[in-house]
Protein backbone atom coordinates (compact mmCIF):
# COMPACT_ATOMS: atom_id res chain seq x y z
CA UNK A 1 0.00 0.00 0.00
CA UNK A 2 1.48 3.36 -1.02
CA UNK A 3 0.97 6.72 0.63
CA UNK A 4 0.50 9.89 -1.29
CA UNK A 5 3.22 12.41 -0.40
CA UNK A 6 2.02 15.73 0.96
CA UNK A 7 2.80 18.57 -1.40
CA UNK A 8 5.15 21.32 -0.33
CA UNK A 9 2.51 24.11 -0.37
CA UNK A 10 0.24 21.97 1.81
CA UNK A 11 3.05 21.30 4.30
CA UNK A 12 3.70 25.02 4.44
CA UNK A 13 0.03 25.71 5.16
CA UNK A 14 -0.03 23.04 7.87
CA UNK A 15 3.03 24.50 9.58
CA UNK A 16 1.51 27.97 9.37
CA UNK A 17 -1.74 26.72 10.88
CA UNK A 18 0.11 24.93 13.69
CA UNK A 19 2.15 28.07 14.39
CA UNK A 20 -1.03 30.15 14.60
CA UNK A 21 -2.62 27.61 16.95
CA UNK A 22 0.48 27.61 19.18
CA UNK A 23 0.51 31.40 19.19
CA UNK A 24 -3.16 31.43 20.12
CA UNK A 25 -2.57 29.13 23.09
CA UNK A 26 0.47 31.15 24.21
CA UNK A 27 -1.09 34.57 23.64
CA UNK A 28 -2.57 35.01 27.17
CA UNK A 29 0.84 34.42 28.73
CA UNK A 30 2.58 36.57 26.12
CA UNK A 31 0.14 39.43 26.64
CA UNK A 32 0.66 39.25 30.40
CA UNK A 33 4.43 39.12 29.93
CA UNK A 34 4.39 42.18 27.69
CA UNK A 35 1.99 44.22 29.84
CA UNK A 36 3.44 43.42 33.24
CA UNK A 37 7.14 42.78 32.49
CA UNK A 38 8.42 44.08 29.16
CA UNK A 39 6.52 47.38 29.12
CA UNK A 40 7.35 48.29 32.77
CA UNK A 41 11.03 47.45 32.23
CA UNK A 42 11.28 49.61 29.10
CA UNK A 43 9.32 52.39 30.78
CA UNK A 44 11.61 52.30 33.81
CA UNK A 45 14.66 52.74 31.56
CA UNK A 46 13.04 55.74 29.90
CA UNK A 47 11.88 57.12 33.24
CA UNK A 48 15.39 56.95 34.70
CA UNK A 49 16.52 59.46 32.04
CA UNK A 50 13.87 62.03 32.93
CA UNK A 51 13.04 64.38 35.74
CA UNK A 52 9.74 62.57 36.20
CA UNK A 53 7.62 63.91 39.08
CA UNK A 54 4.40 62.16 39.95
CA UNK A 55 2.56 65.36 39.02
CA UNK A 56 3.83 68.05 36.71
CA UNK A 57 5.97 68.50 33.64
CA UNK A 58 8.49 65.81 32.71
CA UNK A 59 11.92 66.91 31.52
CA UNK A 60 14.69 64.92 29.85
CA UNK A 61 17.87 65.05 31.95
CA UNK A 62 19.94 62.19 30.53
CA UNK A 63 22.21 60.61 33.13
CA UNK A 64 21.73 63.40 35.69
CA UNK A 65 19.61 61.17 37.94
CA UNK A 66 22.43 58.63 38.14
CA UNK A 67 24.99 61.37 38.77
CA UNK A 68 22.84 62.90 41.51
CA UNK A 69 22.50 59.54 43.25
CA UNK A 70 26.24 58.94 43.12
CA UNK A 71 27.38 62.40 44.20
CA UNK A 72 24.64 64.32 46.02
CA UNK A 73 22.04 62.00 47.50
CA UNK A 74 22.46 61.84 51.30
CA UNK A 75 20.80 58.42 51.63
CA UNK A 76 21.78 56.45 48.54
CA UNK A 77 25.22 55.25 49.68
CA UNK A 78 24.06 54.44 53.24
CA UNK A 79 21.16 52.48 51.76
CA UNK A 80 23.47 50.59 49.40
CA UNK A 81 25.84 49.87 52.27
CA UNK A 82 22.97 48.56 54.41
CA UNK A 83 21.83 46.22 51.64
CA UNK A 84 25.38 44.88 51.25
CA UNK A 85 25.80 44.49 55.02
CA UNK A 86 22.50 42.63 55.27
CA UNK A 87 23.54 40.33 52.42
CA UNK A 88 26.97 39.65 53.89
CA UNK A 89 25.44 38.74 57.27
CA UNK A 90 22.31 36.97 56.09
CA UNK A 91 23.54 34.71 53.29
CA UNK A 92 26.21 32.76 55.28
CA UNK A 93 23.91 32.51 58.30
CA UNK A 94 21.04 31.22 56.17
CA UNK A 95 23.22 28.66 54.37
CA UNK A 96 24.83 27.41 57.59
CA UNK A 97 21.56 27.12 59.51
CA UNK A 98 19.75 25.48 56.58
CA UNK A 99 22.56 23.01 55.96
CA UNK A 100 22.84 22.22 59.66
CA UNK A 101 19.13 21.47 59.91
CA UNK A 102 19.27 19.32 56.77
CA UNK A 103 22.13 17.30 58.25
CA UNK A 104 20.30 16.91 61.58
CA UNK A 105 17.17 15.54 59.93
CA UNK A 106 19.03 13.25 57.55
CA UNK A 107 17.63 10.12 55.91
CA UNK A 108 18.26 8.00 59.03
CA UNK A 109 16.18 10.23 61.33
CA UNK A 110 12.70 8.94 62.12
CA UNK A 111 9.91 11.43 61.52
CA UNK A 112 12.10 13.63 59.32
CA UNK A 113 9.11 14.60 57.15
CA UNK A 114 7.38 16.07 60.19
CA UNK A 115 10.52 18.04 61.02
CA UNK A 116 10.69 19.32 57.45
CA UNK A 117 7.14 20.60 57.68
CA UNK A 118 7.88 22.21 61.04
CA UNK A 119 10.96 24.06 59.78
CA UNK A 120 9.23 25.06 56.54
CA UNK A 121 6.21 26.66 58.22
CA UNK A 122 7.83 30.14 58.56
CA UNK A 123 8.46 30.20 54.79
CA UNK A 124 4.77 29.78 53.89
CA UNK A 125 3.53 31.98 56.73
CA UNK A 126 2.89 35.55 55.48
CA UNK A 127 5.97 37.71 55.94
CA UNK A 128 3.93 40.53 57.48
CA UNK A 129 2.56 38.24 60.19
CA UNK A 130 6.03 36.92 61.03
CA UNK A 131 7.51 40.41 61.21
CA UNK A 132 4.74 41.69 63.47
CA UNK A 133 5.21 38.75 65.85
CA UNK A 134 8.95 39.41 66.03
CA UNK A 135 8.30 43.10 66.58
CA UNK A 136 6.18 42.27 69.61
CA UNK A 137 8.80 39.82 70.92
CA UNK A 138 11.60 42.41 70.65
CA UNK A 139 9.74 45.27 72.32
CA UNK A 140 10.87 46.32 75.84
CA UNK A 141 7.61 44.80 77.14
CA UNK A 142 8.02 41.74 74.92
CA UNK A 143 8.68 38.11 75.73
CA UNK A 144 12.46 38.18 75.35
CA UNK A 145 12.98 41.08 77.73
CA UNK A 146 10.44 39.65 80.17
CA UNK A 147 12.27 36.31 80.34
CA UNK A 148 15.64 38.01 80.70
CA UNK A 149 14.43 40.20 83.57
CA UNK A 150 12.54 37.48 85.44
CA UNK A 151 15.13 34.71 85.03
CA UNK A 152 18.43 36.57 84.98
CA UNK A 153 17.61 40.00 86.37
CA UNK A 154 19.06 41.63 83.25
CA UNK A 155 17.28 44.15 81.07
CA UNK A 156 17.95 43.67 77.39
CA UNK A 157 18.73 46.58 75.08
CA UNK A 158 15.91 48.12 73.07
CA UNK A 159 16.98 46.15 70.02
CA UNK A 160 14.91 47.88 67.37
CA UNK A 161 15.86 51.38 68.55
CA UNK A 162 19.57 50.72 68.93
CA UNK A 163 21.60 51.27 65.71
CA UNK A 164 24.11 48.66 66.90
CA UNK A 165 21.45 45.95 67.26
CA UNK A 166 18.70 46.77 64.77
CA UNK A 167 20.36 45.28 61.70
CA UNK A 168 21.36 42.15 63.63
CA UNK A 169 17.73 41.63 64.69
CA UNK A 170 16.56 41.97 61.09
CA UNK A 171 19.12 39.37 60.02
CA UNK A 172 18.13 36.94 62.81
CA UNK A 173 14.44 37.32 62.01
CA UNK A 174 15.11 36.84 58.29
CA UNK A 175 17.16 33.69 58.88
CA UNK A 176 14.33 32.25 60.97
CA UNK A 177 11.87 33.17 58.23
CA UNK A 178 13.82 31.88 55.23
CA UNK A 179 15.88 28.88 56.34
CA UNK A 180 13.18 26.34 55.49
CA UNK A 181 13.46 26.78 51.73
CA UNK A 182 17.18 26.06 51.53
CA UNK A 183 16.80 23.34 54.14
CA UNK A 184 14.52 21.44 51.77
CA UNK A 185 17.00 21.87 48.91
CA UNK A 186 19.87 20.54 51.00
CA UNK A 187 17.76 17.75 52.45
CA UNK A 188 16.81 16.55 48.97
CA UNK A 189 20.46 16.71 47.88
CA UNK A 190 21.56 14.66 50.89
CA UNK A 191 19.01 11.97 50.10
CA UNK A 192 20.47 11.61 46.61
CA UNK A 193 23.99 10.82 47.86
CA UNK A 194 24.99 7.34 46.67
CA UNK A 195 25.26 4.83 49.49
CA UNK A 196 28.26 3.18 47.83
CA UNK A 197 30.36 6.34 48.12
CA UNK A 198 29.38 6.90 51.74
CA UNK A 199 30.10 3.28 52.63
CA UNK A 200 33.49 3.43 50.89
CA UNK A 201 34.41 6.51 52.90
CA UNK A 202 33.47 4.74 56.15
CA UNK A 203 35.50 1.66 55.19
CA UNK A 204 38.50 3.90 54.50
CA UNK A 205 38.20 5.18 58.07
CA UNK A 206 36.95 8.69 57.35
CA UNK A 207 35.86 10.48 60.50
CA UNK A 208 32.65 12.45 60.72
CA UNK A 209 34.32 15.78 60.00
CA UNK A 210 36.37 14.35 57.15
CA UNK A 211 33.32 12.76 55.58
CA UNK A 212 31.39 16.03 55.89
CA UNK A 213 34.02 18.31 54.37
CA UNK A 214 35.67 15.90 51.92
CA UNK A 215 32.71 13.82 50.74
CA UNK A 216 29.29 15.24 51.59
CA UNK A 217 29.81 18.96 50.95
CA UNK A 218 31.66 18.51 47.62
CA UNK A 219 28.94 16.16 46.38
CA UNK A 220 26.11 18.56 47.23
CA UNK A 221 28.06 21.66 46.16
CA UNK A 222 25.77 22.28 43.13
CA UNK A 223 22.81 22.56 45.51
CA UNK A 224 24.79 24.86 47.80
CA UNK A 225 25.72 27.02 44.80
CA UNK A 226 22.10 27.27 43.66
CA UNK A 227 20.94 28.17 47.17
CA UNK A 228 23.69 30.79 47.53
CA UNK A 229 22.85 32.48 44.22
CA UNK A 230 19.11 32.65 44.95
CA UNK A 231 19.66 33.79 48.54
CA UNK A 232 22.03 36.58 47.49
CA UNK A 233 19.56 37.86 44.90
CA UNK A 234 16.68 37.89 47.39
CA UNK A 235 18.74 39.46 50.19
CA UNK A 236 19.86 42.37 48.01
CA UNK A 237 16.15 43.09 47.51
CA UNK A 238 15.21 42.97 51.20
CA UNK A 239 12.34 45.32 52.02
CA UNK A 240 9.50 43.99 54.16
CA UNK A 241 11.55 43.10 57.26
CA UNK A 242 13.22 46.51 57.79
CA UNK A 243 10.10 48.33 56.62
CA UNK A 244 7.92 46.78 59.33
CA UNK A 245 10.49 46.13 62.07
CA UNK A 246 12.35 49.43 62.11
CA UNK A 247 11.03 51.61 59.30
CA UNK A 248 14.61 51.98 58.15
CA UNK A 249 15.72 53.44 61.47
CA UNK A 250 17.04 54.36 63.86
CA UNK A 251 18.27 57.12 61.61
CA UNK A 252 18.99 55.31 58.37
CA UNK A 253 20.95 52.46 59.94
CA UNK A 254 18.60 49.77 58.54
CA UNK A 255 17.43 51.58 55.39
CA UNK A 256 18.04 49.15 52.48
CA UNK A 257 18.26 50.17 48.86
CA UNK A 258 14.80 48.86 47.95
CA UNK A 259 13.24 50.95 50.72
CA UNK A 260 15.21 53.95 49.48
CA UNK A 261 13.74 53.35 46.01
CA UNK A 262 10.25 53.04 47.48
CA UNK A 263 10.57 56.22 49.53
CA UNK A 264 12.04 58.18 46.65
CA UNK A 265 9.35 57.14 44.21
CA UNK A 266 6.19 56.96 46.30
CA UNK A 267 6.86 59.32 49.20
CA UNK A 268 8.93 62.03 47.55
CA UNK A 269 7.42 61.48 44.06
CA UNK A 270 10.80 61.52 42.29
CA UNK A 271 10.02 58.65 39.94
CA UNK A 272 12.98 59.27 37.65
CA UNK A 273 15.48 59.11 40.50
CA UNK A 274 13.79 56.00 41.88
CA UNK A 275 13.99 54.29 38.48
CA UNK A 276 17.69 55.15 38.23
CA UNK A 277 18.30 53.67 41.69
CA UNK A 278 16.40 50.53 40.68
CA UNK A 279 18.65 50.06 37.64
CA UNK A 280 21.72 50.53 39.80
CA UNK A 281 20.39 47.76 42.05
CA UNK A 282 19.79 45.60 38.97
CA UNK A 283 23.38 46.18 37.83
CA UNK A 284 24.64 45.24 41.30
CA UNK A 285 22.63 41.99 41.27
CA UNK A 286 23.97 41.13 37.81
CA UNK A 287 27.58 41.82 38.85
CA UNK A 288 27.34 39.78 42.05
CA UNK A 289 25.65 36.89 40.25
CA UNK A 290 28.27 36.94 37.48
CA UNK A 291 31.01 36.84 40.12
CA UNK A 292 29.36 33.85 41.78
CA UNK A 293 29.16 31.97 38.48
CA UNK A 294 32.80 32.75 37.77
CA UNK A 295 33.91 31.65 41.24
CA UNK A 296 31.87 28.43 41.23
CA UNK A 297 34.48 26.76 39.00
CA UNK A 298 36.80 26.65 42.00
CA UNK A 299 34.53 24.85 44.45
CA UNK A 300 31.44 23.41 42.74
CA UNK A 301 31.84 19.81 41.63
CA UNK A 302 29.47 18.43 39.01
CA UNK A 303 29.15 14.76 38.20
CA UNK A 304 30.92 13.76 35.02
Amino acid sequence: MTTTPVSRPRRSRLRRAESLQALGFASPALVGLCLFTVVPVVLSIVMSLYDWPAFGQRRFVGLDNYAWLMTQSPDFWPALRNSVVFTVLYVPANIIVSLGLALLIGPRIRGRNAFRVLFFIPVVTPMVANVLVWRMLLQPQGLFNGISQSWFGYELPVFLSDPHWAMAMIVIMSVWQGQGYNMLIFSAALEELPDSVMEAARIDGASGATMLFKVVLPMISPSIFFAAVMTVISSLQVFVQPQLLTGGGPGNSTLPLVMFIYNTGFKFHQLGVAAAAAWILFALVILVTAFQFAAQRRWVHYEA
